[in-house]
């Protein structure tokens, strides 16, 4: 094969990304952190399926209006980091072939070249043993093959072998990679769409279809979405608390956990004090309780048929994103009719009811769901900036994983300056929009938010997902982290002593104000009893307790 057509061009993408769906959960597991929101795999699927579906639509491929359905479909769908660099892969790579009606393995090799180079100048701060050095390890062997053969299949081969190899190495470009015992999510997302793409140029075969949705608009839960689309193995979600009567130190939760694992998964026992939160996967619930019993009783107990629950939770799904649609479009309406034009607004990224609340209250004007495992995609980020009537609109995205996606989306606005104020945690969004002077002008407001944001620490307690060594800390599956700006703080086995030592990592000299935020799973007296002790250990701080209301995170904290 010396040349590829259009229509050969459209079955290997969408090869690719239907290759790239089939490993979205693995890719997931890759995450460096063993925190229960590795996303990656999620992110970069929804951001190809969001090309997919415009470029199966094509009932009469061509070059041209394959680029631009690759490039437009891939640069609005993409979310989070990975899923915005993929976008600018594709959007490098489209420039280079548009023009063309066949590709060779020169033109392959100037492609990839190019896109390389748009992705890399996408990010701020390009780091190796990345995505990025993924893509330019393959760059730089197209560059090499492209004198030495013209069959495109041969040629590809090669570059893939070569990508493998270049994904092999990334642990030694980033230690924490190495530590962790993984390569690069990112990368590896890449050299399967690489691999679906050759599967589909060999004529191998793939289920070409795209379903409607498989990357929707609105601010849903990308986890759940994968959930939805996995088999479920084990029927039963499980979850009880145990209220200890017995002797249950660490053997007694070390054995308790391994039962546990043998008749299911998803395994999460948090202690704290005389409770034991409990939560499993299970085909048999029964067991579960039968064995929890032994050690005393139990309360809130909630087992739900997961397989039975399915497919109400899409159609529930598919009636959301209809009401979103049809109350965005509303309120887009009555905002042009009603409101007249103002000097600037404000949109942040939130999650949970609590720091929704938060942020309405200091201000913001348009508020979307997203955060940990939920990331918002670029087209997000533009349905909000239309519901905005104002010259100026600010973006927080309080989300290190959502900053490209909003400085992506502030590219695409001609009607409105947009500034994105690049908080990387909800804490220091709320620092930016409380610190915003009206008399100042939009730069001079954003190095001043950016300014305060920069004397914000902030830390999160969640729950490990599975057994690694990160920052030379042994994490077992179901231990509390507390997680800081640069790492992990701390490992325990209580929520609220792991929370303390996380906040006396932080806490310095310097140290003022300190706010704790609790979210689903923290109920407001069990949050109150952290905030004594947190009085007891810093007498001389502020320290303030708010309700954030977010999942995953039992509690996020900041220090300023």
């Amino acid at each position: 094969m010396n040349t590829i057509d259009a229509k050969d061009l459209q079955k290997a993408f969408l090869a690719g990304a239907k290759s790239l769906e089939a490993k979205k959960e693995w890719i997931n597991e890759l995450n460096v952190f063993p925190v229960p929101d590795g996303d990656t795999g999620t992110n970069m699927t929804m951001t190809i399926m969001s090309a997919a579906r415009e470029v199966a639509a094509i009932e009469n491929p061509t070059m041209e209006n394959l680029a631009r359905a690759i490039s437009s479909g891939s640069l609005r769908g993409a979310r989070g980091n990975s899923g915005v660099i993929l976008s600018q892969l594709f959007r490098g790579f489209t420039k280079e072939i548009k023009p063309l009606d066949v590709i060779t393995t020169t033109t392959l090799a100037n492609a990839f070249v190019r896109a390389t180079e748009t992705a890399y100048k996408a990010v701020m701060k390009p780091k190796e043993g990345t995505i990025l050095t993924v893509a330019k390890g393959m760059a730089d062997k197209a560059v090499e093959l492209v004198t030495e053969t013209e069959d495109i299949l041969e040629f590809a081969e090669k570059i893939i072998a070569h990508g493998d190899y270049v994904l092999s190495q990334t642990p030694e470009m980033l230690p924490i990679l190495k530590q962790a015992g993984v390569v690069d999510s990112g990368g590896q997302g890449l050299m399967q769409v690489m691999k679906g793409c050759l599967d589909g140029l060999l004529g191998n075969e793939i289920d070409f279809a795209v379903e409607e949705g498989t990357a929707g608009r609105s601010q849903t839960s990308s986890r759940t979405s994968a959930v939805e689309e996995a088999e479920i193995k084990f029927g039963y979600c499980t979850e009880f608390i145990i209220n200890v009567e017995k002797a249950y130190g660490d053997k007694e939760e070390r054995e308790f956990k391994t039962y546990l694992e043998s008749i299911g998964d998803s395994i999460v026992v948090v202690s704290d004090e005389d409770v034991v939160k409990v939560h499993v996967h299970t085909n048999d619930p029964g067991l579960a309780i039968q064995k929890a019993l032994t050690y005393g009783p139990l309360s809130r107990m909630k087992i739900d048929n997961m397989r039975e629950e399915h497919q109400e939770r899409l159609i529930m799904d598919a009636e959301k994103k209809a009401a979103q649609q049809k109350a965005q479009d509303t309120l887009k309406a009555d905002n042009q009719e009603q409101e007249p034009r103002k000097e600037y607004g404000f949109i942040a990224v939130s999650i949970g009811e609590g720091f929704g609340e938060i942020f309405k209250g200091i201000g913001t004007d348009y508020l979307i769901e997203g955060g940990q495992t939920m990331n918002p995609s670029t087209e997000d980020m533009l349905n909000a900036v239309e519901q905005i009537n104002a010259d100026t609109i600010y973006i927080l995205p309080n989300n290190s994983n959502i900053v490209l996606a909003a400085e992506q989306a502030a590219s695409l606005v001609e009607d409105k300056k947009i500034v994105v104020v690049p908080s990387k945690t909800v804490p220091q969004g709320i620092t930016a929009i409380i610190n915003f002077a009206p008399e100042l002008s939009p730069e001079e407001n954003k190095e001043a938010m950016m300014e305060e944001m920069s004397r914000v620490k902030t830390g999160q307690i969640t729950y490990a997902v599975r057994n690694t060594v990160i920052d030379d800390k042994e994490i077992k599956q179901g231990d509390i982290m507390g997680l800081g700006d640069k790492g992990i703080l701390c490992v325990g086995q209580s929520v609220m002593d792991t929370a303390l030592d996380t906040l006396k990592a932080m806490v310095d000299e310097s140290s003022e104000l300190i706010t704790i935020y609790y979210g689903a799973d923290i109920n407001e007296g069990t949050a109150q009893k952290l905030l004594e002790k947190a009085q007891e250990a810093f007498p001389d701080r502020e320290i303030e307790l708010h309700s954030g209301g977010q999942p995953i995170y039992y509690y996020l904290m900041s220090v300023e």
